[in-house]
């Protein structure tokens, strides 16, 4: 099993789809690394050799932010927004969906699960 940036690729995968274990890297990213690091994109994860691997992962330091600083990067630009009091930000802090949605029915992914309100009687219960 081969090891980029830190992260396990799966085993037994083609390496279009096993590089997209990798946070910042999709499947578009994907192809176009192993295309500059001359790799086959249908190369087995297994089958890997240590020079390729090693090709890869020296491209992905090089030229692509991903991993560990894109995470940072992301988290700072959130707290930006946070610190800001921008609208955006303030979505952010109260765990609301930021890019516009509607929020009186589902959103219930920022929200997390339906609370019961106390007290409150079903129309059913008052016939």
């Amino acid at each position: 099993m081969a090891r980029i940036l830190g992260v396990d690729i799966p085993r037994n995968k083609a390496m279009k789809i096993a590089l997209t274990a990798i946070y910042g890297v999709g499947r578009t990213l994907s192809l176009e690394i192993l295309a500059k690091s001359n790799v086959d994109p249908l190369t087995n994860s297994n089958d890997l050799t240590e020079e390729e691997a090693q090709s890869i992962r020296k491209l992905l330091e090089d030229s692509y932010n991903v991993e560990g600083d894109l995470r940072r990067e992301v988290g700072l630009n959130i707290k930006r927004l946070k610190d800001m009091g921008a609208y955006r930000g303030v979505r952010h802090r109260r765990g609301l969906p930021v890019r516009g949605q509607r929020t009186s029915t589902n959103a219930r992914t920022r929200k997390g699960p339906a609370t019961a309100i106390a007290g409150k009687k079903s129309i059913k219960s008052l016939k």
